[in-house]
């Protein structure tokens, strides 16, 4: 298996490459390999696929730097295009959280101006923090950075609860604390993000997760509007568990796995994504 190795400074070049990038979630290494193998230039690790995937926890705040850093070293190791990781809002100390992520592999992570007892950017009930202490964590975070290359996201949750015009004013002026990119959540149409793109002055990210306030939209229109990279967080996960389910249920009612199998990866599909039979027969020369 490879080390794991920062993707240095391979978000960047993905934005330049491609607008808008398609950020592909990935809640574990085997994901992560597929998302790479069918082309995706960017992946994603979700505070929440975290907590529900790895955990079986509701997303919360109740995962540590050191759990997202195990999962964040586990796609990192077999994978080579970059990895942003949700950083939720750093931690005991963003400096120390920024440090870790890196050397577990990222590319790069985001910190939102959410409290500490955060919820779903979708979701009611957010409590934000002002301006200024968003501020000091961003230039905390910024002093754990490893070098230039590595993206420092700000990820603000203010449209919701206090407007569009106050959400564009804090991302200006987390951008100017030293963040690269921004992430506007919760944002309900595409003027908004158009607004967004047009305001700020470093590249935005839009959340296309599903069942949120979010309409569905594709990366076209959002590139249209000019958004330079959108994120999928747990769309993958969401379809795996709904497969999940269907078997389960089907397996219980029927006493076989038979009506499923056609939407089933096969044992050879699984094989070719893990190089299985390559190491298979680097095991066998070893043995010799």
């Amino acid at each position: 298996m490879p080390e794991t190795t920062s993707s240095g400074g391979g978000l960047r070049e993905a934005v330049e490459h491609e607008r808008p990038v398609q950020v592909l979630g990935a809640v574990n290494a085997c994901a992560a390999i597929m998302a790479e193998r069918l082309g995706a230039r960017a992946l994603y690790l979700s505070g929440a696929g975290v907590a529900n995937a790895s955990f079986g926890l509701p997303d919360l705040g109740f995962t540590t730097l050191e759990n997202v850093c195990e999962d964040a070293r586990r796609i990192s190791a077999v994978t080579r295009v970059p990895l942003l990781v949700d950083a939720d809002t750093g931690w005991d100390d963003p400096g120390e959280s920024v440090a870790a992520l890196a050397a577990a592999g990222a590319a790069g992570c985001h910190l939102e101006d959410q409290v500490s007892a955060k919820r779903c950017g979708h979701r009611p009930g957010k409590a934000l923090v002002p301006t200024a202490e968003m501020v000091a964590r961003l230039e905390t975070a910024g002093k754990g950075r490893p070098g230039p290359a590595f993206v420092l996201m700000a990820r603000t949750d203010a449209a919701a609860s206090e407007g569009l015009g106050a959400a564009i004013d804090r991302a200006n002026a987390y951008v100017a604390a030293g963040a690269d990119m921004i992430f506007a959540e919760a944002l309900t149409d595409l003027d908004s993000f158009r607004r967004f793109a047009d305001e700020v002055p470093v590249p935005v990210l839009a959340n296309m997760t599903e069942f949120g306030t979010t309409p569905m939209h594709t990366a076209g229109d959002f590139g249209a509007a000019g958004i330079a990279l959108v994120l999928y967080p747990l769309s993958a996960f969401r379809s795996m568990n709904k497969a999940a389910e269907n078997t389960y249920r089907t397996i219980l009612a029927t006493g076989s796995q038979q009506d499923v199998l056609d939407g089933m990866q096969t044992r050879e599909e699984l094989y070719e994504y893990l190089d299985y039979h390559d190491a298979e027969a680097e095991q066998d020369r070893r043995r010799i």
